[in-house]
């Protein structure tokens, strides 16, 4: 069993801080080929999860600490549904279903628990919106 706790979540934090990407995984699933994903994300301002969509499975993002804005897209690259995540807004975490463009903009530190159907595959594989 792997406690959650203050420690793991502020130690995956200063590790997104030194990442070029600005955020950095912390993976409960022991290989990209499981079938389920579980991991902590954790992210600083800056970074952003580009638009894409999984074709075959759905996406579940819930909040643990700090701000995060989660928009989904129509196939014409507009915003069809936004939302901030956090304790203070009492938005707590999305389901976004398969098949549904999305993206991540990182507005304050923050960590996120995520839950996906696995294997891994590359967002270049499932498909990147090209906003205009």
């Amino acid at each position: 069993m792997k406690l959650i706790d203050e420690s793991l979540i502020n130690d995956l934090a200063e590790e997104a801080k030194k990442s070029p990407r600005l955020r950095m995984n912390y993976n409960f699933h022991q290989s990209l080929d499981e079938k389920c994903h579980r991991l902590l994300n954790a992210l600083e301002p800056g970074t952003q999860i580009p638009v894409h969509h999984h074709p075959d499975k759905g996406e579940t993002f819930i909040i643990l600490r700090g701000k995060v804005k989660v928009s989904t897209y129509n196939d014409n690259g507009e915003v069809v549904e936004s939302y901030i995540l956090s304790h203070e807004s009492g938005q707590y975490g999305v389901d976004i279903p398969k098949n549904v463009w999305h993206g991540l903009e990182c507005l304050e530190p923050a960590v996120m628990m995520e839950c996906k159907a696995g294997p891994f595959v590359e967002h270049e594989v499932d498909g990147i919106l090209k906003l205009i």
